[in-house]
């Protein structure tokens, strides 16, 4: 059985996520889970256990960027950051991006989603995603009053992944599944209702001025429960 390394996929053509599920038995047992992501989120009224989410523990750290998977991962070089949910903790193991967004809220498509990814002991997952829209005279560029460091071509960064967040971090919870191939699940999903704004030009040493469309069409929501929560700071 081929494994997804080995397997050349895309999002467009005869490899594109119409025919993910086609193109090997790995990849057609993660669509077989039902509850597939992403999906359309709508406001909603806030969940009535508001401390029934995750709690963020973030730091400053190293990373390296490398290209796979069709996108640019910023990769952490240790285990520090994490995120706690129902008295387990998840670490970041991976920072990557979509454009446009994958999630729409509200029919609303943004033009670039953040995946923060996580894991717990369980080789469980669990992922944060952050939206963007990418302007060219302002927005977020590199946090470097805090120290942060961005060194392209030593593949080497330090930042506090927070730096990418809202300072509101009102949310939706569902449960999905993978957003590329194999497309597993179950997937903790959590997805920041605010949007942000982005420079381009933090794209250009990574993806050039212009990514190529990497985004998953919407999947079927299915009645599956969705979770909203408030938060002002955290």
């Amino acid at each position: 059985m081929k494994k997804n390394m080995d397997v050349e996929w895309g999002y467009t053509g005869e490899r594109g996520p119409e025919h993910w599920a086609e193109l090997c038995d790995w990849f057609a047992k993660g669509a077989a889970f039902e509850l597939q992501s992403p999906i359309p989120l709508t406001t909603c009224e806030p969940a009535k256990d508001q401390s029934d989410t995750i709690a963020f523990h973030y730091q400053k750290q190293r990373f390296t960027d490398k290209e796979f998977k069709n996108t640019i991962h910023l990769v952490p070089y240790d285990q520090l950051s994490y995120v706690e949910f129902k008295g387990q903790k998840y670490y970041l193991t991976d920072i990557h991006f979509h454009m446009p967004s994958e999630h729409l809220i509200n029919g609303n498509q943004e033009d670039i989603e953040f995946h923060f990814v996580h894991m717990n002991a369980k080789k469980e997952n669990l992922v944060v995603g952050v939206m963007f829209q990418l302007t060219t005279d302002e927005g977020w560029l590199y946090d470097r009053d805090n120290g942060d460091s961005w060194d392209v071509e030593k593949h080497e960064h330090w930042t506090n992944p927070l730096v990418l967040f809202p300072k509101q971090k009102s949310h939706y919870h569902y449960v999905g599944s993978l957003t590329t191939p194999p497309t597993s699940g179950p997937i903790q999903w959590f997805v920041m209702d605010q949007v942000q704004k982005l420079n381009k030009d933090f794209l250009i040493p990574f993806k050039g001025q212009y990514a190529q469309p990497n985004n998953r069409p919407l999947q079927p929501l299915k009645n599956r429960p969705i979770s909203y929560f408030v938060r002002d700071h955290q």
